[in-house]
């Protein structure tokens, strides 16, 4: 990684960061209404996974998909007007939290109902290789997802027909409430490649480098050879949903994960290692919150422009549109 990496990898944990902070401030303002699923905490997850990728590898996300939607490039403006409702949202306001569609950046969106992502990648790999085009589509899913059945059937028929596609486990450690040690029939998510024929590997998911790296290695393989498991072990910082009080967690639990928070982390590495002067950290922060916080800011002021009842049918049956 060079230093424009560096930069880049900062920058898109931080507004990751800014844009789920501003999220849960725009909630309990109630100004956004039904649910959302934060992801503080596993930034190093989704900027390291969309830096190693190339343009036009597909990625299929969890319902916990704002920063990966992010990191990705979609306009933050965009994703805060489509949980607004409005007619400027990714999916013209008719999606939500949970459903962030963003064609032009090679993101097929995600979707309420766990695991469903997978099988979509999956489709997606075939048509790459059908077509002999030389990109890679992600299957990401959670911990909780892992032992769904759609999962199984995707690795079990992306192995077969040596798809290129990485199935990325982002293993937070829960799924809603229930912890993976008391969920999983095998000690780590990757140990079930083997049943598939594909490698699997575990990776830091709160060091960015790491996480690029590892992804960088299972691409060079995927292209030539087929599927690859990669399992990133990470952390929500906060609940499942906004209403998740994290009863079922001991805070010298969150306290010990929040010593590891990647962004602290990173920036930690850039100055010990003379990547950027503290002062180019502040400014890249400062930048950061400003661009979040003016997306938000213009998000709400078109936020009354919304879709007519007749527009919204329209779109929902034109081909290609929703």
């Amino acid at each position: 990684m060079d230093r424009e990496i560096y930069i880049r990898a900062l920058t898109m944990m931080l507004n990751s960061r800014f844009f789920e902070e501003k999220t849960e401030e725009l909630f309990k303002a109630g100004l956004i209404h039904g649910t959302t699923h934060l992801a503080n905490g596993q930034e190093a997850s989704q900027a390291g996974l969309c830096l190693a990728l190339e343009p036009e590898d597909w990625i299929v996300p969890t319902h916990r998909c704002h920063g990966f939607t992010i990191c990705k490039g979609s306009d933050p403006f965009a994703m805060f007007s489509e949980m607004f409702g409005s007619l400027h949202g990714l999916a013209k306001g008719l999606g939500g939290s949970m459903h962030m569609p963003d064609r032009c950046h090679c993101n097929l969106g995600s979707s309420a109902v766990v695991g469903s992502g997978v099988p979509l990648a999956t489709g997606i790999a075939f048509y790459n290789k059908r077509i002999g085009r030389e990109n890679i589509s992600v299957a990401i899913f959670g911990d909780g997802a892992s032992s769904r059945g759609s999962v199984h059937e995707s690795m079990n028929m992306a192995s077969i027909w040596k798809l290129p596609v990485l199935f990325y486990c982002e293993n937070n450690h829960y799924g809603m409430s229930a912890p993976s040690s008391k969920m999983l029939s095998v000690a780590r998510v990757s140990d079930r490649a083997a049943a598939y024929s594909m490698p699997g590997a575990v990776v830091d998911g709160n060091d960015v480098c790491a996480v690029y790296e590892a992804v960088r290695e299972a691409r060079k393989y995927i292209v030539s050879h087929g599927p690859f498991l990669l399992e990133v072990d990470t952390y929500r910082q906060k609940g499942h949903s906004k209403s998740d009080r994290r009863l079922y967690r001991t805070q010298e639990e969150e306290q010990s994960w929040l010593a590891k928070d990647p962004i602290v982390l990173f920036e930690k590495k850039l100055t010990e290692e003379k990547l950027l002067t503290p002062q180019e950290i502040e400014d890249i922060e400062n930048k950061c919150r400003d661009y979040i916080e003016k997306c938000a800011s213009d998000a709400l002021e078109k936020s009354g422009e919304r879709l007519t009842s007749q527009q919204a049918l329209d779109l929902t049956f034109a081909d290609g549109e929703v």
